[in-house]
């Protein structure tokens, strides 16, 4: 898979038509941030002044412009979900095409400025910005070039370049680097959850005093409006506080959820070996999917376990002052209800590990079945493969049942509570000869809210914290397996060298605490020479071109690589035409584009497809023969011109006649000026290299040509045990 650094153009500042304002363009949108290696930088942004200034002048234009009266706070509720899901599409959205970024830059370009990156702080606190929207999904179904860019500080690589600029200086736990990233919007988002707690605090004390006002103990006068307006003050300021929370914790979460997606997606192609081998497809595919998710979900649920606690204590000073003595009968239940759930929340955690353990098992199972169905079906395996993941869905269902089950106990426990409050409550009164007039009792009932809501989410906020909790720990685990050390083989993109690849006495293991695969190597290829790797199956072929792209952890002796290196092993196509696979992001140059299709022996099958070149070759190259996919393969390393060639059994899926062909005009003509290190099973091609490596047992024996005899071939072949293969 090959990445290409985007570097959009600076934005520069421009004014939109019908507004009052400066509109800066955010950079081109960097698709999910996990195929790139640099990020925009930040786009210039309003100083909150210049906001301020233009706010009212937008919104009558706005007014004017749309003929809508202004956005009421209860249209919030909708408006913040379609908000949030236009976030997560830009975000985390993923594009197949094999050019999409030109095409992803060129459809930018075409669209506005991102609407919320230049809206003043009165269309941010009313979402009035995104009013534009709205209307054009009331005319027409909204399409993709409906949404407006995305702001340059939403995008996944701002966000991942951010995680790895603390990450690097902090070296803490994924935790806190994730705090320290998103402090400033944790706070803020805080300070609205907060202040949604007070608003809604303030509802029962503001009834009684209206109470009090009716029954004639007026203080001063009209203060019954007075509160009035302070209840319904009180209650917009509750639904602007609750849907500004609510928006902004899961503008939070959509970051957190890129910036992961991206670390996971880059560590996943940088694991060594032996971590490769302890996670399988299916659980990188868990983390991406589901423990990513979970904990972009956290920054909501995190301000609610402290809203939790502290809304349920001012609704305890509520009841105090309602009912006096009698509240502690409330604060009796609401114990006896945490402490009977106290030791399910362990249990709990063990269960979800176990859950997901069972669905990385179920999704590996999968995934396998779905690559390999050709295989499953050629030998009728299907049955058996049936059963193995029933029974793992099984066993799925079976942690899953034990979680749920125990969800539901506390949820039964934790609904029932507020009942059991209010039963408590007026028994301990009438117990205690607490008088209930109308201001007390009306007080109550109003505090009985205040009680129930906290109660009602103990249950969610444990259960998230413990699925947030485990996804921590199995995100952190897998970003802190090991990686292929960088500086085991020195590296250089130079073409002058005369040695570009030089090994002396090295030894290179997949697992470093194990036996070496390649032991006391010692190897130096002259530039534009044509080495052969043959040897028995399981001898250590493969490996030694593993060990020179970097693959194959070193633990002794030295080893150097110098210039650009094309490995080909197993076809790796995309869907799309055959011209993309080729290219690969590639220009194009027509005079070497034609040479490499007849180097390659591509022309022939050009011809016999329907378009040609442009033809569409399906799902993975499913409309190919396995042939016509390694020659693809071979096109495509060709046309991006390195200086080294490694070539893993090329001919493999060729015929005879095809596979001579490649030979003389593929690696001896197409290739005759680079160096190549082809690995082969046909020994009828030795004698076309300058060199040859025979590996016997993980030891190979190096031998030069130049005037290659008969017989010389004939003691080859008994070295490396092929003489059989020949008679």
């Amino acid at each position: 898979m090959t990445c290409r650094a985007c570097c959009p153009a600076p934005p520069a500042r421009c004014r939109q038509p019908g507004r009052g304002t400066l509109v800066l363009p955010a950079a081109s949108h960097f698709v999910s941030g996990i195929r790139c290696h640099q990020y925009p930088k930040s786009s210039p942004r309003l100083t909150f002044a210049h906001a301020a200034k233009h706010t009212f002048r937008l919104a009558s234009t706005e007014a004017r412009r749309l003929k809508v009266r202004p956005p009421f706070l209860h249209w919030t509720s909708v408006r913040t979900r379609k908000i949030s899901s236009c976030f997560a599409y830009k975000a985390t959205g993923l594009h197949n095409s094999l050019n999409n970024d030109a095409i992803q830059d060129e459809f930018d370009s075409e669209r506005s400025a991102s609407p919320f990156s230049v809206a003043g702080f009165f269309s941010r606190m009313s979402f009035w910005w995104i009013n534009p929207l709205m209307k054009k999904g009331y005319r027409k179904p909204l399409e993709e070039k409906d949404i407006p860019a995305l702001d340059v500080a939403d995008q996944a690589g701002t966000q991942y370049s951010m995680f790895v600029d603390k990450i690097n200086a902090k070296q803490s736990s994924l935790f806190w680097v994730i705090v320290s990233c998103y402090k400033r919007d944790i706070l803020f988002s805080g300070f609205f959850a907060l202040l949604k707690v007070l608003t809604l605090s303030s509802g029962p004390l503001l009834v009684k005093e209206f109470i009090n006002v009716s029954s004639g103990k007026e203080a001063f006068k009209n203060e019954g409006v007075v509160i009035a307006l302070g209840l319904l003050l009180s209650k917009c300021l509750e639904s602007l506080a609750q849907r500004q929370w609510y928006f902004q914790t899961r503008r939070v979460g959509i970051q957190v959820r890129s910036l992961l997606s991206a670390a996971i997606y880059r560590k996943q192609q940088k694991l060594s070996c032996f971590a490769s081998i302890k996670h399988s497809s299916g659980e990188i595919t868990n983390y991406l999917i589901v423990d990513a998710y979970r904990v972009g979900e956290f920054p909501f649920w995190f301000h609610r376990t402290w809203t939790t606690g502290l809304q349920l204590g001012i609704a305890l000073a509520v009841l105090y002052d309602a009912v006096g003595p009698a509240t502690i009968a409330s604060v009796l239940v609401i114990m006896l209800s945490v402490l009977l759930n106290a030791p399910l929340a362990r249990q709990q955690q063990y269960f979800q590990k176990k859950l997901m353990e069972a669905q990385d098992m179920r999704l590996k199972a999968m995934s396998e079945s779905l690559v390999n169905m050709k295989v499953l079906k050629l030998y009728a395996w299907e049955a058996h493969f049936k059963s193995v993941i029933e029974h793992l869905r099984e066993l799925e269902l079976k942690w899953l049942s034990a979680f749920q089950l125990g969800k539901a106990y506390t949820s039964v426990v934790f609904w029932a509570s507020p009942a059991l409050v209010s039963a408590a409550t007026f028994i301990a009164c009438y117990f205690l000869g607490v008088p209930l007039n109308p201001s007390n009792v009306f007080t109550f009932v109003a505090a009985l809210r205040l009680v129930q809501d906290p109660i009602n989410h103990i249950p969610n906020v444990i259960g998230s914290v413990i699925q947030a909790r485990v996804a921590f720990s199995r995100i952190s685990s897998f970003l802190g397996e090991s990686e292929l050390p960088k500086d085991q083989i020195s590296m250089e993109h130079c073409v002058c060298s005369q040695y570009p690849i030089v090994f002396k006495s090295g030894c290179f293991s997949w697992d470093s605490s194990g036996n070496s695969n390649l032991r006391n190597i010692s190897l130096e290829v002259k530039a534009g020479t044509k080495v052969a790797i043959c040897g028995e199956v399981g001898s250590g072929k493969s490996t030694l071109l593993g060990a020179i792209l970097g693959e194959v952890p070193r633990t002794e002796g030295m080893s150097h690589v110098c210039g650009k290196i094309a490995y080909v092993q197993d076809a790796w196509i995309q869907t799309g035409t055959l011209q993309e696979n080729i290219l690969f992001g590639s220009n194009m140059d027509k005079r070497r584009y034609e040479n490499t299709l007849r180097r390659c022996s591509l022309v022939y099958d050009l011809e016999s497809l329907p378009f040609g070149d442009r033809t569409q070759i399906g799902e993975r190259g499913v409309n190919l023969s396995g042939g016509q996919k390694q020659r693809v393969q071979l096109a495509r390393a060709l046309y991006h011109d390195a200086d080294i060639y490694l070539l893993d059994d090329p001919f493999s899926c060729v015929d005879a006649h095809t596979a001579a062909s490649l030979l003389n005009e593929y690696v001896m003509g197409a290739l005759s000026e680079k160096t190549v290190l082809l690995v082969t099973h046909q020994v009828e091609f030795l004698h076309a290299f300058d060199s040859v490596v025979v590996t016997i047992d993980s030891l190979f024996n190096y031998w030069h040509f130049e005037r290659l005899h008969t017989c010389f071939i004939a003691e080859i072949e008994a070295r490396a045990g092929l003489w059989d293969a020949i008679m």
